[in-house]
């Protein structure tokens, strides 16, 4: 965990409170806060490309999620045995075929079971040929597509409906239901929590999750997949920091919203862990074998092993239920970001009154499109496809665009005037930490980490051999390495965080734009009109912000030159 909490401290978190106070004061999304220098706006556009692969193939992710759900509502899981139709010789499962009694574990398994267990490399486990030969009908290579699987077809259909209808408002119907996406995971966490420590081997689970392994920690790899899973985990670069905290108060404090978010999402991260290893502990002690054999990552941690996990507890369909229920709120969480973020790019970018006023039609369009575009992820060659956007599409793009904005913003624009903008929104200058991770420290662990990521073997993806970035679970740490991820995923319920940074949940009004570009002031006048108070009572009235022609150091400079009484900006009502 060294590594990752060496990323998180020096530029996980100075990285989200960038991309927070640069949302809040320009209040514009990802392509309307380069007004400050346009020759930058590429950065914008890869903002919204990223967002809009990631938005394709994690939703696929959450149909498959839905689709273990409702093939969890039965009275046996159908991967706790090898007697099904889809079934292969190799298949050998944990449990024997005279115990089917009601989600209930055999004492002790047949003496030939046990040896091949732990001596037969041919064995496949009944969830893992339910997953490649039921679930997927895994075709045997990239370019074969064969047949649209139905059910994941429906599935991501229903997905799909249950984001649009989230985001059929904006941000005002996301930021309710996010109350909910962001915090019921918590419960179920700690019921698996609970369930997982009681059980036989769990300590020895645990255990193996918190020993280091001292002798990888000078292994670039370990570096690198330290920062991936930060980018993953605090959503940086994504741009959907910058297009939720433009819908915050011109006067709310991100500061302390980064640092309490970004320390949430790294404790999440840890008890994830525990909730985890806890049960493939118990898992690998009823095998008799090590925690490494059953121990796994990706999607092979999240549809294979865990799942094999809950069918050695009583009751396992009750288990089941309530584990892919929590994947399914927490893609949620990050989809209605993903979505936000390339709806508000596009009303902002058109900006006239017809689009501004027509945006549920924006949402719906943008849904149909990812509709579309993730029918292939649910053919027989979709995983292979699904992996490979994973891997190559918004993995190293993360770490370029997130350096190209720093050194924008630090020495394009103006560290001092960045400075002083912050310091007019929030009444104080950025802490001296993070004016020197801005400006030194973050950019260059950026670069070394890009030069690195040239510099490894590119190893051809294979199924069998999943990425290490997980891809919904990616709040769940790997022992030995760095926590992991998903969608990105676990993902952990902090992944959900980002939504709640709105302080303001109002819809956006017109800009007023400048014919020629201008350094960053104060934006144009936004009206925010009231609505109910919420349950930290964010109520109104909001204060209009006032459109100033000069930039914000030459404000900052005649107010103070104007005497103390002018030294407290105030927008007027």
């Amino acid at each position: 965990m060294f590594p990752y909490f060496i990323m998180l401290i020096f530029c996980g978190i100075p990285l989200f409170f960038m991309e927070l106070s640069f949302g809040q004061f320009a209040s514009q999304g990802c392509l309307g806060v380069w007004r400050i220098s346009p020759m930058f706006k590429g950065v914008g556009y890869g903002m919204m490309v990223v967002s809009t692969y990631i938005g394709i193939y994690y939703n696929v992710v959450i149909c498959i999620a839905f689709y273990y759900f409702f093939s969890s509502m039965t009275h046996v899981l159908p991967w706790a045995y090898c007697n099904n139709p889809w079934n292969t010789r190799d298949c050998a499962g944990v449990l024997d075929a005279s115990n089917l009694t009601n989600g209930s574990r055999p004492a002790t398994l047949p003496s030939n079971l046990s040896h091949l267990l732990n001596h037969s490399l041919q064995r496949t486990s009944p969830s893992e040929e339910y997953w490649r030969l039921y679930v997927l009908k895994l075709s045997d290579d990239i370019g074969n597509f064969g047949e649209v699987r139905l059910p994941l077809l429906g599935c991501l259909g229903v997905s799909w409906v249950v984001v649009f209808l989230c985001l059929i408002r904006g941000v005002k119907s996301s930021g309710k239901v996010v109350y909910f996406t962001a915090t019921f995971p918590y419960v179920v966490l700690t019921i698996l929590f609970v369930r997982g420590v009681t059980l036989e081997g769990a300590f020895t689970g645990i255990m193996y999750y918190l020993t280091p392994q001292w002798d990888k920690i000078l292994e670039a790899k370990v570096w690198g997949d330290a920062a991936s899973q930060i980018f993953y985990s605090l959503g940086c670069a994504w741009g959907g920091l910058i297009t939720m905290a433009s819908y915050n108060k011109f006067h709310n404090n991100c500061y302390r919203d980064s640092v309490i978010i970004s320390i949430t999402n790294c404790a999440t991260s840890v008890y994830a862990g525990f909730v985890i290893f806890s049960i493939l502990g118990f898992m690998a002690s009823h095998l008799g074998v090590d925690v490494s054999r059953v121990a796994d990552h990706g999607p092979g941690l999240a549809f294979v092993a865990y799942p094999e996990a809950l069918t050695l507890l009583p009751i396992s369909p009750l288990w089941s239920l309530l584990f892919f229920f929590m994947l399914i709120l927490l893609g949620l969480g990050t989809q209605f970001c993903l979505l936000e973020t390339l709806v508000t790019a596009i009303v902002d970018e058109v900006g006239n009154e017809w689009i501004l006023q027509k945006k549920t039609y924006v949402t719906l369009g943008v849904a149909v499109a990812g509709f579309l575009l993730g029918i292939p992820l649910t053919s027989q060659a979709g995983i292979y496809w699904l992996l490979l956007m994973d891997n190559y599409a918004a993995s190293f793009s993360l770490v370029v665009i997130s350096c190209i904005m720093c050194v924008a913003i630090m020495y394009i624009y103006g560290h001092r005037n960045y400075f002083q903008d912050i310091q007019m929104m929030l009444g104080f200058p950025p802490p001296l930490f993070f004016q020197i991770c801005w400006r030194f420290v973050s950019p260059a662990i950026i670069f070394l980490q890009a030069q690195v990521h040239r510099r490894l073997p590119q190893n051809p993806l294979h199924f069998g051999s999943l990425p290490e970035r997980n891809v919904l679970l990616h709040q769940l740490p790997q022992r030995g390495r760095v926590p992991k991820h998903d969608p990105p995923a676990p993902p952990s319920p902090a992944r959900t965080y980002k939504p709640q940074v709105r302080v303001r949940e109002v819809p956006r009004a017109r800009r007023q734009r400048s014919p020629s570009p201008a350094p960053l002031g104060p934006p144009s006048p936004k009206p925010h009109p009231c609505s109910a108070a919420g349950p930290l009572s964010w109520d109104c009235p909001v204060q209009n912000r006032h459109s100033l022609a000069r930039s914000s150091a030459r404000l900052l400079a005649n107010s103070y030159a104007a005497g103390p009484e002018a030294r407290q900006w105030e927008p007027a009502p």
